[in-house]
């Protein structure tokens, strides 16, 4: 009996030691995946230094884990810092809809646009005067901004003071003299300012004329008025000023900052306000030396071609003032991001990375403006979807919200290694080179819900996903997009994410 005792206190001793061998097994902690063996540098690659994808800014000599997150430190290669930027795979630039832009060198002309008021081309007004006294006796023309041809009758003006020096030229002749002085009777009437018509038709009546008609010099406008019909009028005395059509005057208020870009001798094409199918042609003439201290702008002078007559002062007119051409570097405003205090370009490099790059802008042409520095000719830039980029980037830790050296975005990216995790989703859409998963959180990254992109590991990889599955699936960082797929599994119908 007494035997049979100990072999049993044997037998559960024995059962004691295993259970505790294995309990012990049981409690050791399990090494992580992302542990040394994950983290290690790999074959052929030379390590540059160790850092977290969280905190790109610090550097580590060595690996372990991260002194700011709950991960492991990820080697960073010489061969992926050589390659500058922010990788964003094909798929993710089609999702995100990147446009590209080549700086190119093209002949641009400095023009601007401007509005001008008509005016009378004032080195066009003659005046019309009399050089005698005398009344009148008619006016043909009775009012003010009439319209007058060349040669045509303005007034009939009585002058009693030419009557003496007629009637000498026409008794001289009588008496038979010589011709010697009727020609000087003939100048002294010339030096009074008789018409020579005048003087024939005394001539030829063999009486003294003294009424005389006042016609218009040229085509245009009775801009002045200066008589009525029966008033004395007296030597020098302006009856009226005649404005030519053939030729006006626009005159635009330019802002000061672009007088720098006028000069003599510009052409420009002006479209009347009031119907834009008119237009004319004109030049700069003259740069008024005076500036505006309420509105800061200068007067321009342009010269327009007015020989249809259709316009009239007052008026106004949409110009568009051509500069000189010359041949500028210049890239499609749409690509340049301005901050206030700099303007930034996002660059497509040799490497198919994206970097940003600070620029120096010269004149805008409208859709394109000139680049002084920071691009060459040829250079690709992203024309739309900066800020998709920059966000992707800030996802990934990579482009240092826009301001980051390339060498610093290109210090932060990861190879394949590190840690892998687990989550639930539903396929959004797949690709040959990544699917789209909206899933829910991921407890070891301690990311919410969200929606983003993983690399596919090979293009014929999950081949039998199809957007709409739900699926668990396992990934780690690396790849195009920053996280690649390490498995994918479907769940049955109804399960959860």
């Amino acid at each position: 009996m007494k035997r049979m005792s100990s072999s049993a206190a044997l037998i559960v001793g024995l059962a004691v030691a295993v259970g505790a061998f294995y309990l012990g097994r049981a409690t050791q902690p399990t090494p992580l995946a992302s542990g040394p063996s994950s983290a290690a540098s790999q074959p052929g690659r030379t390590v540059l230094y160790w850092h977290d994808p969280m905190v790109p800014g610090q550097r580590f000599d060595k690996p372990g884990k991260s002194p700011f997150m709950d991960m492991q430190l990820v080697p960073v290669y010489a061969d992926s810092a050589a390659a500058s930027g922010v990788q964003v795979s094909a798929a993710v630039q089609q999702n995100l809809g990147i446009r590209y832009a080549t700086v190119r060198r093209a002949a641009m002309s400095s023009s601007f646009d401007a509005v001008g008021a008509v005016q009378f081309d004032e080195r066009r007004n003659v005046a019309v005067q009399t050089r005698v006294a005398g009344y009148v006796e008619r006016l043909a023309v009775r009012a003010p901004m009439e319209r007058v041809r060349k040669g045509q009758a303005l007034a009939t003006l009585f002058a009693p003071d030419w009557l003496g020096p007629q009637n000498e030229l026409i008794a001289l002749k009588r008496s038979g003299v010589s011709q010697e002085l009727v020609a000087a009777a003939r100048a002294r009437l010339r030096a009074l300012s008789v018409p020579d018509d005048l003087v024939r038709r005394s001539e030829e009546a063999g009486a003294a004329q003294a009424r005389f008609t006042l016609v218009s010099p040229r085509d245009g406008v009775v801009a002045e008025l200066g008589v009525r019909e029966g008033v004395a009028v007296s030597p020098g005395m302006t009856l009226f000023r005649i404005a030519g059509l053939q030729t006006v005057w626009a005159v635009a208020e330019v802002p000061e900052a672009q007088a720098a870009r006028l000069q003599r001798g510009q052409r420009v094409k002006a479209t009347l306000q009031a119907d834009a199918s008119q237009t004319f042609e004109g030049e700069l003439k003259e740069i008024l030396p005076e500036v505006s201290s309420a509105t800061r702008t200068l007067k321009a002078r342009f010269e327009v071609d007015n020989r249809g007559g259709r316009l009239t002062p007052g008026m106004l007119l949409r110009m568009a003032v051509a500069g000189p051409q010359s041949e500028r570097l210049v890239v499609a405003s749409e690509a340049v991001i301005r901050t206030g205090k700099r303007a930034v370009v996002i660059v497509r490099n040799a490497q198919g990375g994206f970097e940003p790059r600070d620029v120096s802008l010269g004149a805008d042409f409208g859709d394109d403006v000139e680049v002084v520095s920071g691009l060459n000719a040829g250079d690709q830039v992203v024309a739309s979807g900066q800020f998709l980029i920059d966000s992707e980037a800030r996802l990934r830790s990579v482009l240092g919200n826009m301001g980051a050296p390339a060498s610093a975005a290109a210090a932060s990216m990861t190879g394949t290694t590190g840690m892998v995790h687990d989550a639930d989703g539903k396929v959004e859409s797949a690709t040959p080179d990544a699917l789209t998963i909206s899933h829910g959180p991921v407890a070891t990254l301690k990311w919410p819900a969200m929606t983003m992109g993983f690399a596919r590991p090979d293009p014929k990889a999950f081949a039998d996903v199809r957007p709409g599955d739900t699926v668990h699936f396992r990934f780690k960082e690396g790849g195009p997009s920053g996280y690649e797929l390490v498995e994918v599994r479907k769940m049955a119908s109804g399960a959860g994410k």
